[in-house]
């Protein structure tokens, strides 16, 4: 499998032709174009991935364009890469969402790596009444930045054509505005009655996974969203960690929409 890098944002430039500015907007390359990393990404595939000239790479821009080419130069600041083809692959529909409440050590970001690896389209951090690590302002952002890092570098691992959106600090406030907005919202809890194995899913709106902090999801919080239309279901007979709880479900949601 060929390696595959991923430009967007400040992480990574591109530039296709000759000599173009850093490309932040969608990436058109064709086939017979030059494209150039430079930046992080092109560190990364000279010093890190170590690719040599004539070696076949793939090239995306987090938005379903996907290149494939081969290395025509590498220098430690620019690999040129000629196109040799393109797919451009449409977004999934419908979206599943990961609400991941915030947990104590590294547990939501091992949330993140796994369910990103999966195919999670969105990863909303969620402040639940009984999550342990909390986010001022300040923690919000870098936190948040944190997340998306871990959800760059998982997508470039799995090969991903979408780059899962990592929204803002999400209150439970918020969540009910998720319910009541349409989408579906399933919140697991181990003492439900439903499966999600056995779950209603929609075919035209976002099905939202909610997954609580090490304690569990408060009872009032459960009361509040219940009350905003969201479904309690279960896993199975097990209590899985909050770090895996959440790739669990999205694998039988993905199973269940026909992406697996």
């Amino acid at each position: 499998m060929a390696l595959h890098f991923l430009l967007t944002g400040a992480a990574g430039a591109l530039s296709t032709g000759t000599g173009g500015a850093p490309l932040e907007e969608d990436l058109e390359a064709q086939v017979g174009d030059a494209v150039t990393l430079t930046g992080v990404e092109a560190h990364h595939a000279a010093t890190v991935r170590r690719v040599r000239v004539e070696e076949t790479v793939t090239v995306g821009d987090g938005r379903g364009a996907w290149l494939t080419g081969v290395v025509e130069s590498v220098q430690p600041k620019e690999v040129v890469v000629r196109v040799t083809s393109r797919r451009d692959v449409p977004a999934p529909a419908p979206r599943i969402l990961l609400v991941q409440a915030l947990a104590k050590g590294d547990r939501d970001e091992l949330a993140v790596q796994a369910a990103t690896e999966i195919g999670v389209d969105e990863i909303v951090p969620w402040q639940a009444e009984r999550s342990i690590s909390r986010w001022d302002s300040a923690k919000a952002a870098k936190g948040r930045a944190r997340w998306e890092t871990i959800a760059r570098e998982a997508s470039k691992q799995a090969h991903r054509a979408w780059l899962p959106v990592v929204a803002p600090l999400a209150s439970t406030a918020d969540l009910v505005e998720r319910a009541r907005g349409g989408a579906t919202v399933l919140v697991l809890e181990p003492t439900a009655d439903d499966a999600l194995s056995a779950a209603d899913l929609p075919r035209d709106a976002d099905v939202v996974l909610v997954v609580g902090p090490e304690g569990g999801i408060a009872p009032a919080e459960l009361t509040t969203l219940e009350d905003a239309g969201a479904r309690l279901v279960r896993l199975g007979a097990t209590v899985l960690r909050t770090s895996t709880a959440g790739p669990a479900a999205l694998a039988v949601v993905s199973a269940r929409l026909g992406r697996w």
